[in-house]
C-alpha cells in the first residue's frame, strides 16, 4: 500500500472544484472495467453473499457489499470513486473509525493487491475520515450553510424552535475526505 502522505498527495491532486462528480476527462469504460475487476475478485472471495451496485449523482462510482456474517467482522463494503481510481473499504453501515478497525490486515493486503491489479489506489478509511478543507463544496458544506442561515435567524431558530443537539450537529458539519470522493454531490 502507498504511504499515507503519498495517498494524501493523490487525493489533493485529483480534487477539482469544477468537476465534483467526475473528472473532466472521466473514462466511463475504464471505470466500468475497474469496477468489474474489483467485483469479480470480491465475488470469488465471498461467493453469492456479495452484491454490487452503481451510484448516480455521486462522486462514488459503485459499491460491493457483503451480507452480515459473510464478510470480516460482519457486513463489509468496498467502494470505487469516480475520481482517481480510489477504492476504500469498511464494515458496518456507516463511515467511522470502527468500520476501518474491523478489517483484518490479511484482507487489506489482499484488497490492496486486487486494487493494484485493477489500476486503482486503495485509500485506508482512516485517511478518508480526516477533515477535508479543499476547494470543492460537499453536501456537508451545504448543510453547514443551511445551519448558519438558521442561526442567523436568532437563538430560537425559525418560528421559535431550538435544537438541543446543536453542539453534536456542529461536529457532523465538518467535511471529511470521504464526503469529497465517496458521496452524493
Amino acid at each position: 500500500m502507498l504511504p499515507p502522505d503519498e495517498i494524501r498527495t493523490l487525493l489533493n491532486a485529483h480534487d477539482d472544484p469544477l468537476h465534483r462528480e467526475r473528472p473532466r476527462d472521466f473514462d466511463a469504460e475504464a471505470s466500468a472495467h475497474r469496477f468489474a475487476l474489483l467485483t469479480a475478485a470480491l465475488e470469488r472471495r465471498f461467493g453469492p453473499s456479495g452484491s454490487a451496485g452503481l451510484f448516480q449523482d455521486a462522486s462514488v462510482y459503485g459499491r460491493f457489499s457483503v451480507a452480515d456474517g459473510a464478510g470480516p467482522a460482519g457486513r463489509l463494503w468496498v467502494e470505487l470513486s469516480n475520481l482517481g481510481g480510489f477504492v476504500t473499504a469498511g464494515t458496518g453501515t456507516d463511515w467511522s473509525a470502527d468500520s476501518a478497525a474491523d478489517l483484518s490486515a490479511e484482507f487489506v493486503t489482499w484488497l490492496d493487491e486486487v486494487c493494484t491489479a485493477a489500476g486503482c489506489v486503495l485509500v485506508p478509511l482512516e485517511l478518508l475520515l480526516e477533515p477535508y478543507e479543499g476547494p470543492t463544496a460537499t453536501l456537508v458544506d451545504d448543510d453547514r450553510l443551511f445551519a448558519e442561515t438558521l442561526a442567523a435567524l436568532g437563538p430560537d431558530g425559525p418560528e421559535g424552535t431550538e435544537d438541543a443537539d446543536d453542539a453534536d450537529d456542529e461536529e457532523d458539519l465538518q467535511a471529511l475526505w470521504c464526503h469529497r470522493y465517496f458521496d452524493y454531490v
